[in-house]
């Protein structure tokens, strides 16, 4: 299914004591670009979630955002520096012996002293983290993936319905082609017999004359050509796999026919018809640059 390059997916899930929160958005690009941004402390989660993300997604810059929030207070620590506690309750004993007043050090005034007590967030295991962290991020990527989905169908059917209005006006060209030439001859046929004037005109000249300029100016090539190639573009665009690369291959091919069609015709109603299917042209490339 074809799949555009823009999307959003959001997901979000309270285990392992833990709200983790997962964010992916994406614009257009050549190939696959991933940034991820997490909470302090779990940056090493970014290669693993870049590893997961592209074996969904093929192409696309993507943006990603992981929240970890501990909802328990299992994950923190306060650790008692008893060196230094041990060493303030001693020189608060001497202060009161030696200057005669009370001591009144209280537990709560201890731990109000610098460095005494310490709070450390206690080491949490990698893989751990990351298996509650994947679910969360696989379901973000599925509505992810889905809303690709779903704009890509949109430019699939915008894409199918230019390319059928193209295709007709190659039948259109088809059918008023052979009668450029038969005008061409009829022209050279009157002006001759003009120069001429009432002298006898070679019919067979004429005949030649009329071949060699059907020669050049013959599309049939051209347009077969054509065909194929949308034939071709309808067959990708049915394939599971990222497909914007060979789309854009083939649109620069149907550019090379369209543009050796438009250098040979010289009839001005042909003419503006290569210049409605160049822009149509235009419009599916662009909407081929949205594309997976």
């Amino acid at each position: 299914m074809i799949r555009s390059m823009t999307g959003f997916g959001r997901a979000e899930a309270t285990v392992g004591g833990k709200l983790i929160t997962v964010e992916l958005k994406s614009v257009n690009h050549r190939y696959f670009e991933f940034n991820c941004r997490t909470s302090r402390g779990y940056a090493f989660l970014e290669e693993k979630l870049k590893s997961y993300v592209s074996t969904r997604v093929s192409r696309g810059k993507i943006d990603m955002f992981v929240s970890i929030t501990s909802v328990e207070d299992s994950d923190v620590e306060v650790v008692v520096n008893n060196s230094l506690a041990t060493a303030y309750t001693k020189a608060f004993a001497e202060l009161s012996e030696a200057y005669k007043v009370e001591n009144d050090l209280t537990a709560s005034i201890l731990a109000r002293i610098p460095d005494v007590l310490t709070v450390h967030k206690v080491q949490e295991d990698e893989n751990e983290i990351y298996e509650l962290v994947l679910p969360v991020a696989s379901e973000a990527v599925d509505k992810f993936v889905a809303m690709r989905e779903v704009e890509g169908k949109r430019l699939s059917d915008d894409v199918m319905g230019r390319a059928k209005t193209i295709l007709d006006i190659v039948s259109a060209i088809e059918e008023r082609s052979p009668e450029t030439v038969k005008e061409y001859e009829k022209r050279l046929y009157d002006r001759i017999s003009e120069l001429l004037e009432s002298a006898t005109v070679d019919q067979q000249r004429i005949l030649t004359e009329a071949a060699i300029f059907a020669d050049k100016v013959a599309v049939a090539e051209e347009t077969v050509r054509l065909r194929s190639h949308f034939d071709q573009m309808e067959l990708i665009m049915q394939s599971s796999e990222a497909v914007g690369r060979k789309l854009d291959f083939i649109m620069q091919e149907m550019n090379r026919e369209a543009n050796t069609i438009g250098s040979k015709v010289t009839d001005a109603e042909l003419a503006h018809k290569v210049v409605d299917i160049k822009a149509e042209l235009e419009k599916i490339r662009e909407q081929i640059q949205n594309i997976e």
